[in-house]
């Protein structure tokens, strides 16, 4: 007579006894745990799927099981947040965690979490004391600015300098100027958060001088600038630079704030051949207000900086929102150890790794790339190896049309493909992401550091083999 599922379902084991069914490897008992009952709700499932055949293939198992278990807990006990291997070749990989820290940065980091200090702290008077102080006179005399604030990222940055400025009143910024920035996050949305009640002027393509003239009226608070630094409009285009809109600005009494996204304090003709304006540069050319970023082509963490006349910047400051969007200890210290690289600028290009990268002319990355293409041959001799020259991107929103030449490693699997290469490479440990193209999977040295290159050719040796079958659709 057949068994009930209810009955079959009593042979299952507790979770005890299965605690009990082996020596199992140091953790902690709450992560083994619920492996097993992770794993005793997934036999539940195949009994009453089949429940005959669900129970036995249970029980033969036994071995199976327990290597789950122990599979399962070391998953559990991994962190979420690991670190990988770009090889991509985009710089400022926005899904890779932007911008490296110089190693200065990283020290600065670990002696603030380490210790005390004092964040909020005047060791002088013996009183309380401002986070901001220890940021603002360092960014005043490096771009001589009045006045300096520090949030927590750029978008809040635009966001509360809006709010603080120009809550209920119109702020006026050409179409053609409309950014919507990674994760579908857009000017508009944002300056709707802030309460400002945008006023479009001109067209996507063109837009002139007198298109501001006309918008501004007595409810006029600020007329906004945006930098198109993840895109660019070209052909039959008219924009109003900076120079022109403080003209306009000054004659009209109406501030000038610009938003740069990925701001720069260096001049970088000399490695990309697309012009980026720098903060030091905007500031002179007489804008009020000026905002970026800490963690793009600054090099630093992420981070909102905020530059400008003194009076608008107390302003923001004084704001209740300042206290919701600040920086924390961590990236202040992380941010400071950056900036005081910038005192000399080729100490800056050769210390803070996202210039670096930028500044690193192909040549030098052949040597990188030949060592590379070697020790996956050696690794992997049942893979197809070649060494193409090719271009890396800066990415992170930042000089959309700069292409730098690099040298890359291409590699496929015979009998395997590419699709699941790439996918065993990011389930290495550590992971490597690379990109894919045309077959191959295209290992780009410009991002791959030199104690990286022979932990890549280990992984690729780890995840390949010659007797690999070919996938089917």
């Amino acid at each position: 007579m057949n068994k009930s599922k209810e009955e079959i379902l009593r042979y299952l084991p507790s979770v005890e006894e299965v605690l009990k069914a082996a020596a199992w490897e140091t953790a902690p008992r709450k992560a083994l745990v619920e492996a097993v009952r992770t794993l005793l709700a997934r036999a539940r499932q195949q009994i009453l799927a089949c429940p005959e055949q669900g129970l036995e293939a249970f029980q033969r198992n036994r071995k199976d099981w327990i290597q789950w278990v122990l599979a399962e807990t070391r998953a559990c006990l991994r962190p979420s947040l690991r670190p990988l291997i770009n090889a991509t070749g985009v710089i400022v990989h926005t899904n890779l965690g932007r911008s490296l820290l110089a190693e200065e940065a990283v020290q600065a980091v670990t002696q603030a979490a380490r210790n005390y200090s004092n964040l909020e702290f005047d060791l002088e008077r013996g009183k309380r004391g401002s986070r901001q102080s220890h940021l603002e006179g360092l960014l005043q005399r490096l771009t001589g600015a009045e006045a300096a604030a520090v949030v927590n990222n750029n978008a809040a940055a635009v966001l509360i300098s809006l709010r603080a400025l120009a809550a209920g009143r119109q702020v006026v910024v050409s179409r053609g100027e409309l950014v919507e920035i990674g994760g579908s996050f857009r000017m508009p949305d944002v300056m709707a958060q802030s309460g400002a009640c945008l006023v479009e002027v001109g067209t996507t393509n063109k837009t002139h001088p007198k298109d501001y003239e006309a918008a501004i009226g007595q409810d006029t608070a600020l007329l906004l600038k945006v930098h198109t630094s993840n895109y660019r409009i070209l052909g039959f285009t008219r924009e109003v630079s900076l120079e022109e809109l403080v003209e306009i600005g000054r004659r009209n009494r109406v501030p000038v704030m610009y938003d740069l996204g990925s701001g720069c304090l260096l001049d970088l003709g000399e490695w990309v051949q697309e012009p980026e304006p720098t903060v030091q540069e905007a500031l002179a050319a007489g804008a009020d207000l000026v905002t970026f970023s800490g963690d793009k082509l600054l090099g630093g963490p992420q981070a909102g900086i905020i530059l400008g006349r003194r009076d608008l910047v107390e302003s923001i400051k004084r704001y209740p929102l300042a206290r919701a969007v600040r920086i924390d200890k961590l990236t202040l210290a992380a941010l400071q150890a950056t900036l005081e690289l910038y005192w000399d600028p080729q100490k800056a290009m050769e210390r803070i790794p996202t210039l670096s990268m930028m500044s690193t002319p192909a040549s030098r990355l052949l040597p990188k790339a030949r060592r590379l293409a070697r020790l996956i041959k050696r690794e992997s001799p049942c893979m197809r190896v070649r060494m193409a020259e090719s271009h890396s991107r800066v990415g992170g929103g930042a000089l959309p049309l700069v292409r730098l030449p690099t040298w890359v490693v291409a590699v496929s699997l015979p009998g395997s493909s590419v699709q699941r290469l790439n996918r065993s490479l990011r389930e290495a440990e550590p992971p490597v992401v690379a990109r894919v193209a045309q077959e191959e999977l295209i290992l780009d040295l410009r991002t791959i550091r030199e104690n990286e290159i022979r932990l890549v050719a280990e992984a690729l040796g780890r995840c390949s083999s010659c007797q690999r079958p070919q996938e089917h659709s």
